[in-house]
């Protein structure tokens, strides 16, 4: 199906307006898509006609605010594939799905001498709650080296696996160079030598099609925020028999099945790991963003992704000064660059005077930058709004740039 992108664009409210004088072009999908107007409409109507407690109520305010927040749960079950909606835990986001991995699963089966492997290219979200973890349980972190291209050294993972390996912890799809990563063979390898896998799919989920029955995943973390929903609301899928096997996250109101002052016995899942009052409206809003997805097709929006990837690549190539910065054969939409002699940052600020929005820095992956030795990138990543035209002005204001640097 070829999708009318002039349509899709007048969903979003957003893109209709000018930054410093310019018509905004806006670059920086893998940092937050922009929000369609139905999941805008959505937490709109929340609070206009349905805010009330959700589970909890006898009335009618409270009934349907819980059905619209637990038709969401049943709307990720079939986006991931999941077994049954008892697999979907809500959280605030990727990070806190991962954080609620280490302090639960981490709590209870990593030990002292026991080791987990993530890789190098990953967000430091995927990176400090496994540093504290192994600090306060005596573990050891490994990880697994990349090549200049920016793509895992797969031999090298598999030489890193022991018996002692109890989690391997990795990107599903790079934040910072658009890599995509061969988890499929990684879980395989790592189920052999009887460790479990969690995946960071925060940049994958908004892609391509995620199966995790398919792969064969333990955890699978993403954030709404990226797939064109709300901020502060996120997934964890597990496995059911992980997911009763680890203690809860936190303690509180919902994730209890009674309590005393002698003991307290536990919800079942997913609620056990809910503690209480949710992030009710961006839940339901964000139900809105997968009928969205679902209605274009993600195999639709893949195939523009990957030929704005395509023509954004060959364009900017011929720029003089221009320099790729990850160039894995598996990418998704996103373009890291440096223009030669010049600072991310500057080149950021002159591309947002010309109206144009990226990412610069180091994109939340200090060592990653370390192993490619530079401070960071600049960093354009595209989405399914994203036009040709966009491309061409973000090729002519990068031209202009450069060439200011060669005089």
């Amino acid at each position: 199906m070829r999708l009318d992108i002039q349509h899709i664009r007048e969903l979003f409210p957003i893109l209709h307006q000018e930054v410093n004088g310019k018509p905004l072009v806006y670059l920086d999908n893998a940092a937050t898509t922009q929000k369609p107007k139905q999941v805008i409409d959505a937490l709109v109507n929340y609070y206009e006609l349905d805010n009330s407690n959700i589970h909890r109520g006898a009335h009618t305010l409270a009934d349907r605010a819980t059905r619209y927040y637990e038709n969401t749960r049943t709307s990720i079950k079939a986006f991931v594939n999941a077994l049954e909606t008892e697999e979907i835990i809500f959280t605030k986001g990727t990070t806190e799905s991962i954080n609620l991995v280490a302090a639960t699963f981490g709590r209870k089966f990593i030990g002292k001498g026991d080791e987990i492997i993530i890789s190098t290219l990953e967000h430091h979200s995927n990176i400090v709650p496994w540093q504290l973890l192994c600090e306060e349980k005596g573990a050891v972190l490994k990880v697994i080296p990349i090549n200049d291209e920016g793509e895992i050294i797969f031999e090298a993972f598999e030489k890193l696996l022991t018996e002692k390996t109890k989690l391997v912890s990795v990107v599903h799809v790079s934040n910072a160079l658009g890599t995509i990563n061969p988890v499929k063979a990684i879980i395989e390898s790592a189920h052999k030598a009887g460790a479990k896998v969690l995946l960071d799919g925060a940049q994958s989920s908004s892609h391509f099609k995620v199966d995790v029955q398919e792969l064969n995943c333990d955890f699978f973390a993403f954030s709404a925020h990226k797939i064109y929903g709300p901020t502060g609301m996120g997934v964890l899928y597990g496995k059911r028999e992980l997911l009763e096997a680890i203690p809860p996250f936190q303690g509180g109101g919902e994730m209890i099945k009674e309590v005393t002052f002698e003991k307290t016995t536990f919800n079942d899942i997913p609620f056990k790991f809910e503690a209480g009052t949710p992030n009710i409206a961006d839940v339901i809003a964000f139900d809105k963003a997968l009928t969205f997805v679902n209605e274009l097709g993600k195999e639709n929006i893949l195939m523009h992704e990957d030929t704005l990837l395509e023509y954004a690549t060959d364009k900017l190539s011929t720029i003089k000064g221009f320099i790729p910065i990850g160039t894995a054969k598996e990418k998704v939409s996103v373009l890291s660059f440096l223009i030669n002699g010049m600072h991310p940052f500057d080149v950021g600020m002159m591309l947002d005077a010309a109206g144009i929005a990226v990412r610069t820095g180091h994109h939340c992956t200090q060592p990653l930058m370390n192993r490619l030795n530079i401070e960071g990138t600049v960093r354009a990543s595209f989405s399914v709004y994203n036009t040709m035209e966009e491309i061409d002005r973000l090729y002519d204001s990068i031209r202009k740039i450069a060439k200011l640097k060669n005089k």
